[in-house]
């Protein structure tokens, strides 16, 4: 079923929250945080939450891609509010579950890269998180969408295409639950001094050749760097950074410049502003695709955006630039 996600209502700046009856925490057992922790950091995360008054149902997924139906059944069961204790992966599942929903979204990090938790600085410790949620308010937030052959998937944070995408959907899972990020690390090493497929990028009716394309709704990429320095969790807009390179080590620069936050102006770097991609490839080629750290398929992809999609539980000390998009709790949608 697709949805129109869009919030129905007006912000309503005077109405803000802790009037939730019951929340839903929906949390991954197997998550590698939470898992070495023996699954105390999962148990003291539920205690803040209660002492901070909220009406807990705990709600751990099942296994890979089971978190939507959750987040659903548990809506269905009278949840007004869904919070996810996991990484950025769990966290895009969940968001698939309460889209069109009106029901808002709280994130506390435990899981291997936080991207969402680190772009609205609430730190690593969700038992600390969890202790502030009640100081959280809603705001209107868009997110974007991916479509491939009229699949549709939304997304809060990226997508990215080609080489980081590739790492993505060979990373093992083992030693990323052993060892969090720095399976990625390996992952991006062993690839250096390879070959890299090329792809078209549309943006505004202009064409752009590329061998990574990364459609951003954050600042903040793996949880250690930055590359789309100028956008905001709540623009209405993505920025578009695309790398030229034929192989891997075209790329060693521009991961010096990330490193040092100099990469605006570096040659082979492009950057737009965008509320609509297309990519494509050559017939024959094969280039994949990640959507917040999770892969998803490969292309001909299509990524727009959708305003007004959620509600998010935001930290005032993130939400103070982008003023005008507060939202009353229990927001209508239109489906």
């Amino acid at each position: 079923m697709l949805l129109n996600y869009n919030l129905a209502s007006k912000p309503r700046p005077e109405s803000i929250i802790n009037s939730y009856k019951r929340s839903a925490l929906i949390y991954n057992p197997r998550a590698g945080r939470i898992l070495r922790s023996g699954q105390s950091l999962i148990r003291r995360t539920e205690e803040a939450l209660r002492n901070a008054g909220h009406n807990l149902s705990p709600a751990p997924t099942t296994g890979p891609g089971t978190a939507a139906a959750i987040a659903r059944e548990q809506v269905d069961r009278g949840a007004d509010l869904v919070i996810v204790a996991g990484g950025d992966g769990t966290i895009n599942e969940t968001l698939e579950g309460i889209a069109g929903t009106g029901v808002p979204l709280a994130i506390l990090p435990a899981g291997t890269a936080n991207v969402l938790a680190t772009e609205m600085k609430i730190g690593r410790d969700p038992v600390k998180a969890a202790a502030h949620l009640h100081e959280w308010k809603p705001y209107r937030v868009s997110a974007g969408e991916l479509i491939q052959e009229g699949r549709r998937r939304i997304f809060l944070l990226l997508t990215g295409i080609g080489l980081d995408a590739h790492i993505v959907h060979h990373v093992s899972n083992g030693l990323k639950a052993r060892t969090g990020k720095f399976a990625y690390w390996v992952a991006g090493w062993s690839l250096l001094g390879r070959g890299l497929p090329q792809f078209e990028v549309e943006v505004d009716g202009v064409s752009h050749t590329c061998s990574f394309a990364l459609i951003s709704k954050v600042r903040n990429y793996g949880g250690d760097f930055e590359i789309a320095r100028k956008v905001h969790l709540l623009d209405d807009t993505f920025e578009v950074v695309l790398f030229q390179g034929k192989t891997t080590l075209n790329f060693v620069p521009y991961f010096v410049g990330m490193a040092c936050g100099r990469m605006e102006g570096m040659r082979g770097i492009t950057v737009l502003r965008a509320r609509k991609v297309k990519a494509c490839c050559a017939a024959g080629a094969r280039v994949l695709v990640q959507v917040d750290g999770e892969p998803a398929g490969e292309l001909p992809a299509e990524v727009r955006i959708v305003p007004d999609a959620l509600a998010l539980l935001v930290p005032d000390s993130y939400a103070v630039k982008v003023p005008g998009r507060l939202v009353e709790p229990g927001a209508a949608i239109r489906r």
